[in-house]
């Protein structure tokens, strides 16, 4: 049950986040103009004024529903202050290389001068997505990783993710003995921030995340064992990360009984998409549920679409423009998955799927 003071410290940590994440967003894009393309876009785009409108009405949705008891207020709401800054500074020191290859549209040197041990990685994830130094494939680039979203969404990107919480413990509640014995394999799991969410909320569950970087996965791993866990004797979940090729998930048929896919498919070929969606798929136990965060596809929010073209072009996405077009509904009904749920949340979209049982 939350209270008047739970209330107070929520708006005082998100007002707080917007001003230092929407702030750096500005400075950045101050620093950065030179190095931007001139917009090829015709849909029209938001302003900044509606852009901060919609992102506290993410944030009135975010307490809506700690209030509601859907889940916890963050752990992690109020960052240490030399950490903060520590890390815009890090993001702002590596800015002029981003502006750099942004303006050159060097995106290929990871492909070019690959981190040790990861030649053998897929060609598609060996780029400088966003332009980012070391791509996704070095310990400094897992450290930056999600200050820059935040910037990127002004201070929004962990309360989109904290969305898929909701269908996630409606169907833990549905359960025959609730949370406990239950799994969830998280896809491309990253630095492990929404594994973090679930380990605060459902603390018995029993968690692995995968993903291609292995320096990611560190940071995941540090980052949930910091998470707390349950108190007295009940048995604490498990919780494992691995380095793991979604298009080929190392688990057994029907092995466990949530999936959660958070920030990853704007990120593949279409192919590739599809072969992510069947393997989901296929390691989903029957009655199983797939909880799918992801970019808003153009139609989702009509006057979001310029933002959505531009996207790609302000930024090395190189799958993104494809994405936005994609029938993710038809992508998964192709390997059994049920639409049950379909939600949007600022710049993100919220998809829930059911394996018939």
């Amino acid at each position: 049950m939350t209270t008047p003071l739970d209330r107070l410290s929520y708006t005082v940590g998100t007002t707080a986040r917007v001003g230092w994440y929407f702030g750096q967003y500005m400075l950045a894009a101050r620093l950065s103009r030179g190095s931007f393309p001139a917009p090829k876009v015709k849909a029209r785009t938001p302003d900044r004024q509606e852009l901060l409108a919609e992102l506290y009405a993410l944030f009135r949705r975010d307490w809506s529903n700690i209030e509601r008891g859907l889940y916890r207020r963050p752990h992690d709401l109020f960052r240490r202050p030399e950490q903060a800054i520590a890390e815009a500074r890090a993001y702002f020191a590596d800015l002029p290389s981003v502006n750099r290859r942004r303006a050159d549209r060097g995106a290929a040197e990871v492909f070019r001068a690959p981190p040790e041990g990861s030649e053998r990685l897929p060609r598609y994830y060996r780029q400088n997505f966003h332009y980012q130094t070391g791509g996704y494939l070095t310990e400094e680039s897992a450290r930056l990783y999600d200050h820059q979203v935040e910037v990127l969404f002004g201070g929004g990107a962990d309360a989109m993710r904290r969305q898929a919480l909701v269908p996630i413990r409606e169907a833990l509640s549905r359960r025959p003995g609730g949370t406990a014995g239950a799994r969830l394999l998280d896809v491309a799991c990253g630095t492990g921030q929404f594994m973090a969410f679930l380990r605060d909320n459902h603390p018995r569950l029993d968690i692995t995340g995968i993903d291609l970087s292995v320096p990611y996965l560190r940071e995941a791993a540090r980052r949930v064992a910091g998470v707390s866990r349950p108190a007295g004797r009940r048995r604490a979940g498990v919780i494992r990360v691995a380095q793991a090729n979604a298009e080929a998930i190392p688990l057994p048929d029907a092995s466990v009984d949530l999936v959660s896919c958070v920030f990853l498919f704007h990120e593949l070929p279409r192919k590739v998409r599809a072969v992510v969606a069947g393997e989901m798929a296929r390691v989903l136990a029957p009655g199983g549920r797939l909880v799918f965060v992801d970019s808003l596809q153009r139609g989702d929010r009509p006057r979001f679409d310029g933002v959505l073209d531009y996207f790609p072009q302000g930024f090395h996405e190189p799958y993104y423009a494809d994405y936005i077009r994609d029938d993710l509904g038809a992508v998964f009904a192709a390997h059994g998955l049920v639409p049950v749920a379909r939600d949007v949340a600022f710049l993100s979209k919220v998809l829930v799927f059911d394996k018939d049982g």
